[in-house]
C-alpha cells in the first residue's frame, strides 16, 4: 500500500470523519453519521482505494 493521500486532503479526511461520528454519537445525525469512519481511517491510514482505482494521488511523495 503506497500513500496516495497527503497533507490538506488528509486533515480534511480527519475532520470530517470525526464530525461525523461525533455527531451521530449526539444524537444530532442517524445512523448514517458511523460512515465518518471511512474517510477517518482513508485520512488516518494515508490510503484511498478509490484514489488508485481512479489514479489520483494528492501525497506529493514518490
Amino acid at each position: 500500500m503506497q500513500a496516495n493521500v497527503g497533507g490538506f486532503d488528509r486533515i480534511a479526511r480527519i475532520l470530517v470523519g470525526l464530525v461525523l461520528i461525533a455527531l451521530t454519537l449526539t444524537g444530532t445525525i442517524g445512523v448514517w453519521g458511523w460512515i465518518g469512519i471511512v474517510p477517518l481511517a482513508t485520512g488516518a491510514l494515508r490510503f484511498c482505494p478509490l484514489y488508485t482505482v481512479l489514479g489520483i494521488k494528492t501525497c506529493p511523495m514518490k
